[in-house]
Protein backbone atom coordinates (compact mmCIF):
# COMPACT_ATOMS: atom_id res chain seq x y z
CA UNK A 1 0.00 0.00 0.00
CA UNK A 2 1.26 3.46 -0.74
CA UNK A 3 1.65 5.86 1.73
CA UNK A 4 -1.65 7.61 0.20
CA UNK A 5 -3.54 5.08 1.44
CA UNK A 6 -1.72 4.04 4.18
CA UNK A 7 -2.33 7.09 6.11
CA UNK A 8 -5.55 6.42 7.90
CA UNK A 9 -4.12 3.28 9.48
CA UNK A 10 -3.95 -0.53 8.15
CA UNK A 11 -6.25 -1.89 5.15
CA UNK A 12 -9.41 -3.43 6.44
CA UNK A 13 -10.16 -6.82 5.04
CA UNK A 14 -12.16 -5.49 2.52
CA UNK A 15 -9.56 -2.79 1.30
CA UNK A 16 -7.20 -5.62 1.22
CA UNK A 17 -9.18 -7.41 -1.21
CA UNK A 18 -9.93 -4.38 -3.38
CA UNK A 19 -6.01 -3.88 -3.22
CA UNK A 20 -5.77 -7.42 -4.53
CA UNK A 21 -8.36 -7.35 -7.23
CA UNK A 22 -6.50 -4.21 -8.38
CA UNK A 23 -2.75 -5.90 -8.32
CA UNK A 24 -4.23 -8.79 -10.37
CA UNK A 25 -5.67 -6.61 -12.79
CA UNK A 26 -2.28 -5.01 -13.64
CA UNK A 27 -0.99 -7.99 -13.61
CA UNK A 28 -2.89 -9.66 -16.02
CA UNK A 29 -2.99 -6.56 -18.30
CA UNK A 30 0.86 -6.14 -17.63
CA UNK A 31 1.34 -10.25 -18.59
CA UNK A 32 -0.39 -9.15 -22.11
CA UNK A 33 1.21 -6.04 -23.13
CA UNK A 34 3.87 -5.34 -20.98
CA UNK A 35 4.32 -1.17 -19.52
CA UNK A 36 2.42 0.45 -22.17
CA UNK A 37 -0.69 -1.98 -22.38
CA UNK A 38 -1.02 -0.97 -18.12
CA UNK A 39 -3.07 2.00 -18.28
CA UNK A 40 -4.64 3.20 -14.94
CA UNK A 41 -8.06 3.67 -16.79
CA UNK A 42 -7.98 -0.06 -17.81
CA UNK A 43 -6.99 -1.37 -14.52
CA UNK A 44 -9.93 0.39 -12.29
CA UNK A 45 -12.18 -0.94 -14.84
CA UNK A 46 -10.63 -4.77 -15.09
CA UNK A 47 -10.56 -4.49 -11.10
CA UNK A 48 -14.16 -2.74 -11.02
CA UNK A 49 -13.38 -0.23 -9.14
CA UNK A 50 -13.18 3.92 -9.51
CA UNK A 51 -10.50 6.04 -11.37
CA UNK A 52 -10.99 7.28 -7.81
CA UNK A 53 -10.16 4.49 -6.16
CA UNK A 54 -7.64 3.29 -8.05
CA UNK A 55 -5.74 6.50 -7.43
CA UNK A 56 -6.17 6.82 -3.34
CA UNK A 57 -4.31 3.05 -3.92
CA UNK A 58 -1.61 3.78 -5.93
CA UNK A 59 -0.62 7.51 -7.15
CA UNK A 60 0.86 6.03 -10.71
CA UNK A 61 1.44 3.66 -12.99
CA UNK A 62 4.83 3.35 -11.38
CA UNK A 63 3.64 2.92 -8.19
CA UNK A 64 1.19 0.33 -9.25
CA UNK A 65 4.01 -1.75 -10.92
CA UNK A 66 6.43 -1.63 -8.45
CA UNK A 67 3.84 -3.20 -6.10
CA UNK A 68 3.29 -5.74 -8.54
CA UNK A 69 6.55 -6.41 -8.54
CA UNK A 70 7.09 -6.68 -4.63
CA UNK A 71 4.23 -9.14 -4.68
CA UNK A 72 5.64 -11.71 -7.58
CA UNK A 73 8.83 -11.22 -4.95
CA UNK A 74 6.84 -12.58 -1.57
CA UNK A 75 5.63 -15.28 -4.12
CA UNK A 76 9.03 -16.09 -4.79
CA UNK A 77 10.61 -15.99 -1.00
CA UNK A 78 7.34 -18.25 -0.20
CA UNK A 79 8.72 -20.42 -2.73
CA UNK A 80 11.79 -20.74 -1.23
CA UNK A 81 10.45 -21.87 2.12
CA UNK A 82 8.56 -24.26 0.90
CA UNK A 83 11.19 -25.82 -1.35
CA UNK A 84 14.54 -24.45 -0.12
CA UNK A 85 17.36 -24.44 -2.52
CA UNK A 86 19.83 -27.42 -1.69
CA UNK A 87 23.20 -26.18 -2.66
CA UNK A 88 26.26 -27.82 -0.46
CA UNK A 89 27.01 -24.24 0.51
CA UNK A 90 25.37 -20.66 1.11
CA UNK A 91 26.90 -19.19 -2.47
CA UNK A 92 25.60 -22.64 -4.33
CA UNK A 93 22.24 -22.34 -2.46
CA UNK A 94 22.25 -18.15 -3.10
CA UNK A 95 22.89 -19.03 -7.01
CA UNK A 96 20.07 -21.64 -7.16
CA UNK A 97 17.69 -19.78 -5.69
CA UNK A 98 18.27 -17.01 -7.82
CA UNK A 99 18.41 -18.51 -11.36
CA UNK A 100 14.62 -20.25 -10.53
CA UNK A 101 14.05 -16.70 -9.69
CA UNK A 102 15.25 -16.04 -12.70
CA UNK A 103 13.03 -18.97 -14.72
CA UNK A 104 9.90 -17.82 -12.57
CA UNK A 105 9.93 -14.22 -14.52
CA UNK A 106 11.42 -15.53 -17.44
CA UNK A 107 8.31 -17.67 -18.27
CA UNK A 108 6.51 -14.12 -18.08
CA UNK A 109 8.57 -11.88 -20.20
CA UNK A 110 6.31 -8.66 -20.85
CA UNK A 111 5.25 -8.97 -16.82
CA UNK A 112 9.19 -9.00 -16.10
CA UNK A 113 9.43 -6.25 -18.63
CA UNK A 114 6.69 -3.62 -16.99
CA UNK A 115 8.40 -4.44 -13.59
CA UNK A 116 11.73 -3.88 -13.97
CA UNK A 117 10.75 -0.94 -16.29
CA UNK A 118 8.62 0.79 -13.50
CA UNK A 119 11.26 0.21 -11.10
CA UNK A 120 14.00 1.92 -13.32
CA UNK A 121 11.59 4.80 -13.74
CA UNK A 122 10.49 5.28 -9.95
CA UNK A 123 11.51 8.52 -8.15
CA UNK A 124 11.61 9.89 -4.71
CA UNK A 125 7.72 9.69 -4.29
CA UNK A 126 8.50 5.80 -4.77
CA UNK A 127 10.84 5.42 -2.64
CA UNK A 128 9.57 3.37 0.08
CA UNK A 129 7.81 0.76 -2.22
CA UNK A 130 11.45 0.79 -4.26
CA UNK A 131 12.67 0.38 -0.72
CA UNK A 132 9.92 -2.62 0.06
CA UNK A 133 11.22 -4.51 -3.16
CA UNK A 134 15.04 -4.70 -1.76
CA UNK A 135 13.93 -5.68 1.20
CA UNK A 136 12.20 -8.50 -0.56
CA UNK A 137 14.89 -9.48 -2.59
CA UNK A 138 17.19 -9.53 0.19
CA UNK A 139 15.21 -11.83 2.18
CA UNK A 140 14.96 -13.97 -0.55
CA UNK A 141 18.55 -14.35 -0.65
CA UNK A 142 19.32 -14.09 3.12
CA UNK A 143 16.63 -17.59 3.07
CA UNK A 144 18.35 -19.07 0.26
CA UNK A 145 21.78 -18.91 1.88
CA UNK A 146 20.62 -20.53 5.45
CA UNK A 147 23.89 -19.09 7.24
CA UNK A 148 24.44 -20.84 10.20
CA UNK A 149 24.69 -17.84 12.26
CA UNK A 150 23.70 -13.85 12.04
CA UNK A 151 24.96 -12.58 9.21
CA UNK A 152 28.03 -10.55 9.58
CA UNK A 153 28.51 -6.83 8.18
CA UNK A 154 30.43 -8.13 5.80
CA UNK A 155 28.13 -11.38 4.27
CA UNK A 156 25.36 -8.39 4.66
CA UNK A 157 27.17 -6.00 2.09
CA UNK A 158 27.73 -8.85 0.04
CA UNK A 159 23.80 -9.93 0.36
CA UNK A 160 23.08 -6.51 -1.09
CA UNK A 161 25.51 -6.86 -3.71
CA UNK A 162 24.06 -10.10 -4.38
CA UNK A 163 20.63 -8.77 -5.15
CA UNK A 164 21.76 -5.58 -7.01
CA UNK A 165 23.20 -7.78 -9.39
CA UNK A 166 20.21 -9.74 -9.71
CA UNK A 167 18.12 -6.67 -10.75
CA UNK A 168 20.92 -5.76 -12.91
CA UNK A 169 20.82 -8.93 -14.52
CA UNK A 170 17.35 -9.04 -14.98
CA UNK A 171 17.29 -6.14 -16.68
CA UNK A 172 19.96 -7.01 -19.13
CA UNK A 173 18.46 -10.00 -20.39
CA UNK A 174 15.44 -8.13 -20.86
CA UNK A 175 17.26 -5.30 -22.80
CA UNK A 176 18.75 -8.35 -25.09
CA UNK A 177 22.83 -7.32 -23.66
CA UNK A 178 22.95 -10.21 -21.87
CA UNK A 179 22.64 -14.05 -22.77
CA UNK A 180 20.81 -16.68 -20.78
CA UNK A 181 24.55 -18.05 -20.05
CA UNK A 182 25.58 -14.99 -19.30
CA UNK A 183 22.91 -14.01 -16.92
CA UNK A 184 23.82 -17.77 -14.70
CA UNK A 185 27.34 -16.93 -15.00
CA UNK A 186 26.80 -13.34 -13.30
CA UNK A 187 24.54 -14.43 -10.38
CA UNK A 188 27.01 -17.74 -9.85
CA UNK A 189 29.71 -15.41 -9.80
CA UNK A 190 28.31 -12.70 -7.47
CA UNK A 191 26.96 -15.30 -5.12
CA UNK A 192 30.72 -15.94 -4.89
CA UNK A 193 30.81 -13.13 -2.82
CA UNK A 194 29.17 -14.99 0.01
CA UNK A 195 32.08 -17.59 0.21
CA UNK A 196 34.22 -14.16 0.11
CA UNK A 197 32.46 -12.78 3.04
CA UNK A 198 32.27 -15.71 5.41
CA UNK A 199 35.17 -15.82 7.54
CA UNK A 200 37.53 -18.60 7.73
CA UNK A 201 36.46 -21.27 10.28
CA UNK A 202 40.16 -21.87 12.97
CA UNK A 203 41.39 -25.31 12.51
CA UNK A 204 40.84 -27.88 15.02
CA UNK A 205 43.47 -29.97 16.20
CA UNK A 206 42.73 -33.05 14.33
CA UNK A 207 42.54 -30.67 10.95
CA UNK A 208 46.15 -29.47 11.92
CA UNK A 209 47.65 -33.15 12.33
CA UNK A 210 45.33 -33.87 8.91
CA UNK A 211 47.63 -31.39 7.32
CA UNK A 212 51.17 -32.30 7.91
CA UNK A 213 52.37 -33.51 5.14
CA UNK A 214 53.71 -37.53 5.42
CA UNK A 215 57.34 -38.36 5.04
CA UNK A 216 58.56 -38.95 1.92
CA UNK A 217 59.24 -42.47 1.21
CA UNK A 218 62.50 -44.01 2.51
CA UNK A 219 62.93 -41.21 4.33
CA UNK A 220 65.32 -42.62 7.11
CA UNK A 221 63.87 -43.04 11.07
CA UNK A 222 64.94 -41.37 13.86
CA UNK A 223 66.74 -44.21 16.50
CA UNK A 224 66.30 -46.60 13.47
Amino acid sequence: MTANATAAGPLTPRQAERRRGILRAATALAARGGFEAVQMREVAESAQVALGTLYRYFPSKVHLLVAVMREQLERLYEQVGRRPPTGADPAARVAEALTHAFHALQREPRLAEAMVRALSFADRSVGSEVDEVAQVTSAIVLAAARLPDPPTAGQQAALRVVAHTWHATLLAWLSGRSSLAEVRADLHTAARLLTLATPAQPATAEDELQLVPPPPRGAARVGG
